[in-house]
């Protein structure tokens, strides 16, 4: 007996809510797509109004601007980079070209190693997270009270909430990828069947042809005992 592949066995053809992964696939990528676009309105405010959006060192409590120029252009570049991703997906998933949705793909595995790099980092240095709340600006909501919790019960809680979100991470991936299986296996469908047998090897015409061929053929006389 054959065995496939093991992740073979998580693949399905639906996801939550019970709809097709391949409608999960668009509602994700249109998700993506405005949230990239709404942060890309952001940005192009704020360069050109960098009054409006820009802090003092005091409110920061530290020695720099909350970001510079150079760094705006290249948070608009990331921001157009990811709208075009998304796009790409929103549209490979609603032509069926699975090759658009790779792009995609690889952005949430990468976007997934960074969460859990987060997460080792924590679970080895679980000092760092006091002191980066320390290095929050005194204006920050709840500063006081975030520090005042205990660092064990800290870190658990927030090890806790980004297992949550990796774990819903691994989900929208596993979504993806299973969409792209199934493009990938229906165009692979309308390509020609070859049956090999011991020592032949027959071409069969696409289902569409065959059918529309046979239709045309006159059917054999009938048989007319002597």
């Amino acid at each position: 007996m054959k065995m496939g592949a093991p992740w073979t066995r998580f693949y399905s053809n639906s996801c939550c809510l019970c709809c097709h992964v391949r409608t999960g696939t668009i509602l994700l990528g249109a998700w993506y797509l405005v949230v990239n676009a709404v942060v890309l309105l952001i940005l192009l405010s704020a360069l050109a109004n960098p009054d409006h959006y820009q802090f003092s060192s005091s409110e920061l409590g530290q020695e720099f601007e909350f970001m510079d120029d150079a760094n705006m252009c290249i948070a608009i570049a990331i921001s157009i980079l990811m709208i075009l991703i998304c796009a790409m997906a929103t549209y490979g998933a609603y032509k069926q070209h699975a090759s658009w949705i790779i792009p995609f793909f690889c952005y949430q595995i990468f976007d997934f190693a960074l969460n859990a790099l987060v997460a080792v980092t924590v679970l080895v240095y679980p000092n760092s997270i006091q002191e980066y709340i320390r290095q929050l600006p005194p204006s920050f909501p709840y500063k006081d009270d975030i520090m005042s919790v205990n660092p064990a019960c800290l870190v658990f809680v927030i090890l806790l909430f980004i297992s949550i979100i990796l774990t819903f991470k691994v989900y929208l991936i596993s979504c993806v990828w299973n969409c792209y299986r199934y493009i990938n296996g229906r165009n692979n469908s309308d390509v020609l069947v070859y049956v090999t047998s011991n020592d032949t090897t027959v071409l069969l015409p696409p289902y569409d042809d065959a059918s529309v061929g046979g239709a045309a053929k006159e059917p054999p006389p009938p048989y007319v005992s002597a």
